[in-house]
């Protein structure tokens, strides 16, 4: 009897918990949403802005010459350090001089004799315009002294050329810098006969101040250029270079220090490439810039009063190009296509597809997913802020 009173008395315990049990599953198991993730969101900057072409290029120097023997002989000197900057007329090398000086001597001499000639020949033509006045002597003779004293002073001019080269020759066998410029390492040693079967290369000599920056605009960007100035009433001249600025940064630069202008534009397009090559000038007296450096190239070609500018860092990509993450009705967040343009700073030019009024997510940027609502954080647009804040915030978020 008692035995089956406790197994009566377990069954109901048992019974009662797993009614309890029951009770709390169903109150503890109820699903709460979690709270829209927190993002903060900015309207574009609208400010002017100045538009550019950026191009790539490559420098090169305003002039590269071959220093070359001219006259055959020795080398006798090398008045240069290679690598030194020199100045326009420096003496460069030395090549024996004697036997050139020699031919100056003798043209020299060749031409005093032609004078004493002329001399001669001027006083017969004379002594027989006198004798033919005077009836004595007959117009053949006349004629015989005119013809002698031309000769004698077409000799004169043959002997005064004579002496003008071999003077020049004498000249060519001290090498001297045509201009202002770095010269390279010599190509050959005192005792070295050179110019032998023509002009022997010496070295080289660079003039790397001022440097020019050679690039290509391409066909698209040139009608651009064309219709810009149309619609501004003006045509291109080629008088208007000077005043076109441009900009170049080399790859271990910041932005585009170094600042120069426009020197020459190409009168037609390359067919090949379907390019416009285009020259500007720098000054180097730094020499900071060699020749053939690959460098960013900046050309201003119009000017926005309105531009819209986001955070760099906020913009996206896909197959579609770039996007950005905006925040829609009801707190939804949308995805739109943008087209971007020049970066100003941290800030990147939209040049279409994004309105004034939109709220831009610039941190949280994970945690948006469009079609989906978020709890917005109205901030400004601050570029100070930049790529730290947002790599700050997305970290938190994660």
């Amino acid at each position: 009897m008692r035995g089956r009173l406790h197994r009566s008395l377990r069954f109901f315990l048992t019974f009662a918990g797993m009614a309890m049990l029951a009770g709390c599953g169903e109150s503890g198991n109820t699903y709460v949403p979690p709270p829209p993730p927190v993002v903060r969101v900015a309207q574009p900057v609208q400010q002017p802005v100045t538009l550019y072409f950026e191009l790539t290029g490559n420098t090169a120097p305003l002039n590269a010459v071959d220093i070359e023997a001219r006259v055959q002989g020795y080398i006798q000197s090398i008045d240069y350090q290679d690598g030194m900057m020199v100045k326009k007329g420096a003496k460069l090398f030395g090549i024996e001089r004697d036997t050139y000086q020699a031919q100056l001597d003798q043209a020299k001499a060749s031409l005093a004799s032609q004078q004493a000639s002329q001399v001669g020949a001027k006083q017969e033509y004379d002594r027989q315009l006198n004798l033919m006045k005077q009836q004595v002597t007959t117009q053949t003779a006349v004629d015989s002294a005119k013809a002698t004293l031309d000769e004698a002073n077409a000799a004169i001019l043959n002997a005064q050329a004579n002496v003008e080269l071999a003077t020049i020759n004498l000249g060519y066998t001290e090498v001297l810098a045509p201009f202002d410029g770095i010269v390279t390492d010599h190509l050959v040693d005192i005792g070295t006969l050179v110019g032998v079967s023509g002009p022997t290369k010496l070295a080289s000599i660079v003039q790397t101040d001022p440097l020019y920056a050679y690039f290509n605009v391409s066909e698209t960007q040139v009608l651009m250029i064309k219709e810009t100035l149309a619609k501004q009433g003006h045509t291109f001249r080629q008088t208007d270079l000077p005043s076109i600025p441009a900009e170049i940064g080399m790859q271990t630069e910041e932005g585009y220090p170094h600042k120069g202008h426009l020197d020459y534009v190409s009168p037609q397009l390359d067919t090949s490439t379907g390019t416009l090559q285009v020259r500007a000038l720098f000054d180097n007296k730094d020499h900071a810039m060699l020749p053939g450096l690959f460098v960013r190239v900046r050309v201003p070609v119009g000017h926005n009063d309105k531009a819209l500018l986001v955070r760099d860092d906020t913009i996206g990509t896909n197959q579609l190009g770039s996007y950005l993450l905006v925040l829609g009705k009801d707190d939804v967040v949308e995805q739109k296509q943008v087209k971007t343009g020049q970066r100003e700073g941290s800030l990147r030019v939209i040049q279409s597809g994004l309105d004034p009024a939109d709220w831009v997510v610039t941190q949280g940027i994970q945690q948006a997913i469009p079609g989906s609502k978020v709890t917005p954080e109205k901030i400004e647009m601050n570029p100070a802020v930049g790529a730290a804040g947002n790599a700050k915030a997305d970290t938190t978020t994660q």
